[in-house]
C-alpha cells in the first residue's frame, strides 16, 4: 500500500506541474494540459474510428512483435546448438541491429507497401533482442546440471525443460520488457511514415496537419496506455508459460 501510495503520488506531481506548465504557457498549440488531453481522448473514445485504428495498430504491431519473438526465439535456440549457424546469422543480425530504422522504413514502403509496414519495422527491431538474448540464456544454463544430464541420459525434453528453461527465462523476460515498448514505439513511428488507412500513426500525423494538439497528446496517451498493457499482458503469459524462474524475475515488473 505505501508503494501503491508513493507511486500514485509521483504520478499526481507530475500531472500537475505538466498542468501547471500548460497554464503558464497558455498556447493550447504549443502544449495542453493533462485536463485537455483527457477530454480529447473521451471525445476520440467515441467515435468508432478511433476504435478501427487502435484495433488495426494492434494487430500489425503485435502481429510483427508475435512473428520476431517465435523467429528469434527459434534461431537464438538454432544458433547455441549449432555455433556454425549461429556464425553464419552473426553478420545478418549485426546488420538488422545497426541499421538506422529510417532506412528499414524506407526498403519496407518499397518492398511491402503502407499495410504491413509496421508489422515489418516491429519484427526488425524486436527479433536481434530475442535472438541475442535467447543465446545467452542458453549459454548460461549451469555447465554441471548438463554435464550430469548427459551423464545419466537425460531425455532432450526434460533437458529443455528443468535446465534450459530456468536459465533462460530471466534474459527472455529482460529482452521482452525492452521489446515491447520499442514494438510499440518503431511501429507507429512507421505508421506516422507511412500513413497506412485505419491506423494510429495515420491519426497522429492528421492531428499535426491540422495542429490539434489535443488530439496529438491524446493519442500518445493512447498509445502510452496500450503498449503498457501490450507489455504486462505478454510478461504476465511468459511468467506462467516459464515457470518458477520467470515468476521470480517477474516479480519487479
Amino acid at each position: 500500500m505505501k508503494i501503491l501510495l508513493r507511486r500514485t503520488g509521483i504520478v499526481l506531481s507530475w500531472l500537475v506541474l505538466w498542468q501547471a506548465a500548460s497554464w503558464l504557457i497558455h498556447r493550447p498549440i504549443f502544449l495542453v494540459g493533462p485536463w485537455e488531453t483527457l477530454l480529447a481522448l473521451i471525445r476520440l473514445g467515441g467515435q468508432p474510428a478511433f476504435w478501427q485504428a487502435v484495433c488495426a495498430s494492434l494487430t500489425r504491431i503485435g502481429t510483427g512483435f508475435a512473428l520476431a519473438f517465435l523467429l528469434g526465439l527459434l534461431c537464438g535456440s538454432a544458433a547455441y546448438a549449432r555455433p556454425l549457424l549461429g556464425e553464419i546469422l552473426s553478420p545478418v543480425v549485426t546488420m538488422i541491429k545497426t541499421i538506422p530504422v529510417a532506412s528499414f522504413v524506407i526498403l519496407a514502403l518499397i518492398w511491402t507497401g503502407a499495410e504491413h509496414l509496421a508489422s515489418v519495422i516491429s519484427f526488425l527491431v524486436v527479433f536481434p533482442m530475442i535472438y541475442l538474448n535467447t543465446r545467452a540464456g542458453l549459454e548460461a544454463a549451469d555447465a554441471k546440471l548438463l554435464e550430469m544430464a548427459q551423464v545419466f541420459h537425460v531425455r532432450l525434453a526434460p533437458k529443455i525443460w528443468h535446465i534450459y528453461r530456468p536459465a533462460l527465462a530471466p534474459f527472455l523476460l529482460s529482452a521482452c520488457r525492452i521489446a515491447l515498448g520499442m514494438s510499440w514505439k518503431s511501429g507507429v513511428a512507421a505508421e506516422v511514415i507511412g500513413t497506412p488507412d485505419h491506423s494510429i500513426g495515420e491519426k497522429l500525423y492528421m492531428a499535426k496537419i491540422f495542429f490539434s494538439t489535443d488530439e496529438l497528446f491524446a493519442w500518445t496517451a493512447a498509445v502510452i496506455f496500450l503498449s503498457f498493457l501490450f507489455e504486462k499482458l505478454i510478461l504476465w503469459f511468459l511468467r506462467h508459460v516459464l515457470g518458477d524462474a520467470a515468476n521470480r524475475e517477474g516479480q519487479s515488473i
